[in-house]
């Protein structure tokens, strides 16, 4: 079943609706939410894709996230997001967007944050892996292993907010 978005302009103004793997292809610009998830000691969630996604396999991420549905807001698709990758429900807040110029192509992104403060249920067929890291320990982890550069853009900047 395809999956459809907003094609949106360069004011993230919509355009229409179009199937996202043609945005993909054709890099057409449409709407990607995410989280960075943290705890109430500021630790960052982060976790390892699944081997067998098709983007991105096997990378680390520091944000969970997928395509805004059509007529979905951006706060709405990061807080669904989270429900379906790791089983919770909590309260989102929007903190930016921005045009990303993404590895796989430009899309808006709606970076969000959650403070999560009980058991997470990851989709396997999502996640490999997740554990909580200081922002220390997540520094030398990216010096050490394969993050995807659209989160670690999306982070840095997040980090710059604050």
């Amino acid at each position: 079943m395809n999956e459809l978005v907003e094609r949106v302009d360069d004011q993230d103004r919509v355009l229409g609706v179009v199937d996202r793997g043609e945005a993909v292809r054709r890099g057409w610009l449409h709407r990607i939410a995410t989280t960075i998830c943290r705890d109430q000691q500021g630790r960052v969630l982060v976790y390892r894709r699944a081997e067998d996604l098709s983007r991105f396999p096997g990378y680390y991420e520091v944000s969970f996230g997928g395509a805004v549905d059509v007529g979905e807001s951006y706060q709405a698709a990061a807080a669904r997001e989270l429900a379906e990758e790791l089983g919770v429900h909590v309260a989102v807040r929007f903190m930016f967007k921005f045009l990303c110029q993404g590895e796989a192509g430009p899309y808006w992104l709606g970076v969000h944050e959650a403070v999560i403060t009980g058991e997470v249920d990851p989709d396997p067929q999502e996640v490999a892996w997740l554990g909580w890291m200081t922002k220390g320990e997540l520094r030398q982890a990216v010096q050490h292993r394969r993050f995807i550069p659209d989160g670690q853009e999306a982070f840095g900047r997040y980090l710059a907010s604050q």
